[in-house]
């Protein structure tokens, strides 16, 4: 008992200390924390109901969130000036490199030269369609079978996904998985 006794008091000077000046600025961070859950909460809450509103053919895409919808819906803005698939592609940095000299060239990895909210919302959805739909599984199958790795496969469903949602885009037509290929 005397040899926990002793060690009860030497944790009480060595391990941490308390002082009132830390208690209340750590209550004042946990205060602030909550308040920004809150916020984000309620303006997630508002783009959510907008979104809804306007009811792009985006949101329809099993596997594509209200605010991933926001965001890609919001980042290509007018999906008429995009002439291609391609074009959507190099705005939102997915878009093989391209490398030339001499008589040697060579495509490279992705530039990341487009936006990277979009890039990273495009990659998001990307991971959730390939468990929701069947024609995006296979292909991401395809792409690890071919000896891809993981984040490759990933932005290779990004590509498609992207000539998915301009193909609904430009169409007007809301996602039928029958008609996915």
């Amino acid at each position: 008992m005397d040899k926990f006794v002793q060690l009860k008091n030497l944790a009480k000077n060595t391990v941490g200390v308390f002082n009132k000046c830390h208690e209340i600025e750590l209550e004042t961070l946990l205060d602030l924390m909550a308040q920004l859950e809150s916020k984000i909460n309620s303006v997630e809450a508002e783009i959510t109901q907008m979104i809804e509103v306007l009811n792009p053919p985006t949101l329809s895409i099993k596997g594509v969130g209200a605010i991933s919808a926001a965001v890609i819906v919001s980042e290509f803005g007018d999906f008429s000036r995009f002439d291609s698939p391609d074009k959507m592609l190099s705005f939102a940095g997915l878009e093989p490199g391209y490398f030339q000299s001499g008589t040697s060239e060579h495509n490279g990895r992705m530039v990341k030269r487009g936006s990277s909210h979009l890039r990273n919302a495009l990659i998001i959805c990307a991971r959730a369609i390939r468990l929701h739909n069947e024609t995006f599984s296979t292909y991401f199958h395809k792409k690890i079978g071919e000896g891809k790795q993981f984040n490759v496969a990933i932005s290779h469903v990004a590509k498609k996904l992207i000539r998915l949602i301009y193909a609904l885009e430009t169409k007007g037509v809301m996602f039928d998985p029958n008609l996915c290929k």
